[in-house]
């Protein structure tokens, strides 16, 4: 079991803060206004504070995450969109870049659910509102935008589509 002690600081803080990472990736392939954001931002919460398997990776990072958010700390501390053209492809390549470091020190199946979390936290976050339409009426529950960022981050991250 891979828990926090395997990674150096630099490389934890970039695992810690992936699963938010992912979430946010939704947010920035279709922004919205603030109600959809607001709805994104719960769901990709509650992604994290329930990960899919109990592996020390998954649990250790989640249960930090909840406790940063207790202290009113930033998860996402670090991390900064360079360039706003181009954040999807600074989203993709950090979550790229995560999945090296966790393939390189976490067993193979803690590699391969880590990454399906990230998945199905992005997931979580681009069910959480209907995207288009006028009140509500022919509105889509993903939209173009995110399904795109879906895709990417599952071909990103090697995970296959449920």
């Amino acid at each position: 079991m891979t828990g926090k002690d395997a990674f150096t600081d630099e490389e934890w803080a970039r695992v810690r803060r992936a699963p938010t990472v992912a979430g946010m990736a939704i947010s920035l392939a279709d922004p919205g206004g603030p109600i959809e954001l607001s709805k994104e931002t719960m769901a990709t919460l509650r992604g994290i504070g329930s990960p899919p398997t109990q592996d020390e990776l998954l649990l250790a990072v989640s249960q930090e995450i909840m406790a940063m958010g207790q202290r009113r700390e930033n998860p996402m501390s670090g991390f900064k969109i360079e360039d706003p053209g181009k954040a999807g492809e600074q989203v993709l390549d950090e979550l790229r870049g995560v999945q090296a470091i966790v393939g390189a020190k976490a067993t193979p199946e803690e590699a391969t659910a880590f990454a399906g979390w990230l998945v199905e936290v992005a997931q979580d976050a681009a069910d959480a509102a209907k995207e288009g339409g006028f009140m509500g009426f022919g509105a889509q529950q993903v939209s173009e935008g995110e399904q795109r960022m879906l895709d990417q981050l599952r071909s990103t991250l090697g995970v296959e589509e449920a």
